[in-house]
């Protein structure tokens, strides 16, 4: 990750994990992505666990696209091949635009870990509103592939030559 001489911008997080079995108790990813988040310098200014229904994951990050107080959503669950897996069906919908390469880089970089089982992963990543959206799956190790290898580095300002820090800024 290349950096140049400018300061760093911290960004309004919030956080949702999509799951039929995970409490706020035993929320593992979602935790680990919090930690990630305000480790990295960014806050986290909302948090939210749903149950894998298409009509309450996108309930809960509409509100997010609509509020301006959030930036950037990281949602875990929800993304495999299962029955109940809908993230990607609730959420593309409401992209005004598609981070196309997102899916097709975590594959990439989880090959390595998983082997050919990361064809098997659907997550996927856009903008709506000016709201940043990262739909990643629910293990620990899929959200810290996901953050430490590709999200983290986008969300940093300093990253260049490009990063989605600027895209994200509310009111410039």
């Amino acid at each position: 990750m290349a950096h140049h001489d400018t300061d760093f911008q911290p960004l309004a997080l919030a956080v949702l994990t999509v799951s039929d079995t995970r409490t706020p108790d035993n929320d593992t990813s979602g935790d680990l992505l919090a930690e990630r988040a305000t480790g990295a310098g960014h806050n986290v200014v909302a948090r939210d666990l749903v149950r894998d229904d298409i009509y309450q994951l996108r309930r809960v990050v509409s509100a997010w696209i609509a509020d301006p107080a959030v930036q950037v959503v990281l949602v875990t669950g929800g993304t495999g091949f299962s029955g109940r897996d809908s993230t990607p069906e609730a959420l593309g919908v409401l992209f005004d635009k598609h981070v196309e390469g997102f899916g097709e880089l975590f594959r990439q970089v989880s090959l390595d870990e998983i082997g050919p089982s990361t064809i098997q992963s659907r997550c996927l990543a856009g903008v709506a509103n000016g709201t940043l959206i990262f739909c990643l799956p629910g293990s620990n190790n899929a959200c810290a592939t996901g953050w430490d290898k590709i999200i983290a580095n986008q969300l940093d300002s300093r990253t260049r030559p490009c990063n989605f820090a600027g895209l994200v800024s509310r009111g410039a």
